[in-house]
């Protein structure tokens, strides 16, 4: 049986159990272990490495499942022989410069050294990878054929009741599991809404906003109007004027702007929605998750008397967007329509999925990792704010109480397409507001606005006074650590 020594500490940022992988997949490549020979046990190698047992366990269950390394009952595991294997994924016809196919190659093609300040990343190192292994375990535990079917179209019951006993603990949401409706991702949800509600809808949004739920409304065929976000959100005296059928709004974090609508905007909605029949207003609680200053805001729906709020949220940010599990609380009387008009839709999250969902949440799980991220982040935010502080083209910072992003106004004569392609071909992205603003706009009420493709030329955009002059920034944090985020800083210094 062979040492392995392994540098955990250097080289590129990655979960521990990648590097004991990478490591020895290359020394199988490359025969420096030879063929039958035997690994280290998971207890050894565990101990060897000052890791837990657990973290090696992923990485020979990689190794496993790529065919590096075999497993023999009672004996270990031993190498084999992957001859075949590596010649084919080397074949001739120049395939030795292709990346291989993976998160590895990903980043080969990406660039190994790109600072991403995606709003939208989350910090996936300290995702609790031991306890969701766990609860797939349990779940396949007992050979339990009702997992293998489809299951109800509207969400498993034990998820939507452990969501619903969520909702109200941690948003305030009024809810009985029946008004829950589980999807796989908003924009489905969006869909199934829009089927629900019927054609030639009015829609009002913000603006700038959340680009995808614009998008999805469009393409279905709603009539689409937009109003400035203002300091305080959206503004009911243009509610009224072009008095829509459904007002989307994101009241307690927008996006990307971060606004927070005060109590007594929020029952002036609620007052106008009440005032005509079929009248709506959704909720989308962005990143309602990660507050860091004041105590947390209840969501609209828990002051609706009326019973005029559609309810929706995600699990993206909070666990990981690839678990694609998202939710939707209707009133009453949609939740009628909905039976009606699509009871016979399948289901769309695997019933595995939703029974490991439903356990991470019950056994205190999953309020443990927001309680762990919400710490995590928090250091995060409060490291970029600080950086920020020491910078002279900083002027000012928006959007800092909540949510994995803010929002930094620059004094520059640059364009911000300009800094975002200059600060692209040094190795980090940033992203500007113009990416999230609607561009049709004039045909919406805004003829003393202007909005390019690359910058924004407004008198107001969430209070800020901006100009072409003075670009806003979305610098996302979530997933960079603090070398990152300082190195990024760095490059930006020299570009602006």
């Amino acid at each position: 049986m062979i040492e392995i020594m392994i540098d955990l500490q250097g080289g590129a940022k990655a979960p521990l159990y990648e590097k004991i992988y990478e490591y020895i997949k290359r020394d199988v490549i490359a025969g420096k272990i030879p063929v039958g020979e035997k690994l280290p046990s998971t207890r050894l190698l565990s101990k060897h490495l000052s890791v837990s047992r657990s973290t090696v366990e992923m990485a020979y269950e990689q190794l496993l499942a790529e065919g590096y390394i075999k497993a023999e009952p009672c004996r270990g595991f031993f190498v084999c022989d992957i001859t075949e294997l590596y010649e084919f994924g080397h074949a001739e016809k120049g395939s030795k410069d292709i990346a291989p196919f993976g998160k590895k190659g990903q980043k080969e093609k990406m660039g190994e050294d790109i600072i991403d300040f995606s709003p939208y990343a989350i910090d996936t190192e300290h995702f609790p990878y031991n306890v969701w292994r766990k609860l797939n375990k349990n779940v396949l535990l007992d050979d339990r054929e009702e997992l293998l079917l489809s299951g109800d179209g509207q969400g498993d019951y034990g998820l939507r009741k452990a969501i619903a006993a969520y909702l109200h603990q941690a948003r305030g949401v009024n809810c009985e599991p029946d008004q829950l409706i589980i999807g796989a991702g908003n924009e489905y949800l969006e869909i199934l809404l829009t089927q629900i509600l019927g054609r030639n809808k009015r829609v009002l949004m913000e603006n700038p906003t959340y680009l995808q739920a614009y998008h999805t409304f469009l393409n279905m065929g709603y009539q689409m109007s937009l109003v400035i976000v203002e300091e305080d959100g959206i503004d009911l005296w243009k509610v009224r004027k072009y008095d829509p059928d459904i007002v989307y709004i994101m009241p307690s974090h927008q996006f990307p702007l971060g606004t927070v609508m005060p109590l007594k905007q929020r029952l002036e909605l609620l007052k106008w929605a009440s005032e005509k029949e079929n009248r709506y207003l959704i909720e989308d609680d962005h990143d309602s998750e990660y507050r860091y200053r004041g105590k947390p805001i209840p969501s609209l729906q828990s002051v609706d008397h009326f019973d005029k709020v559609i309810y929706i949220g995600t699990f993206s940010k909070s666990i990981a967007p690839s678990l694609r599990i998202s939710y939707m609380v209707l009133p009453p009387e949609l939740l009628n329509r909905y039976h009606e008009k699509c009871g016979f839709y399948s289901a769309t999250v695997p019933k595995i999925q939703q029974e490991v969902l439903r356990a991470f949440i019950e056994e205190g799980h999953f309020e443990r990792h927001l309680n762990k991220m919400r710490g995590i982040y928090r250091a995060k935010h409060d490291f970029l704010l600080a950086e920020l502080k020491k910078r002279n083209w900083v002027e000012k910072v928006y959007g800092d109480h909540a949510g994995l992003h803010v929002l930094v106004q620059i004094r520059t004569e640059k364009k911000e397409a300009e800094i975002c392609d200059l600060a692209g071909k040094q190795g980090i992205r940033i992203y500007g507001i113009s990416e999230y603003v609607v561009p049709e706009m004039a045909s919406n009420g805004y003829e003393n606005t202007k909005y390019s493709k690359y910058s924004i030329e407004s008198e107001k955009i969430g209070s800020a006074e901006t100009a072409p002059d003075k670009p806003i920034l979305l610098l996302g944090y979530g997933r960079l650590c603090e070398d990152e985020i300082r190195k990024g800083l760095l490059i930006l210094d020299t570009i602006i």
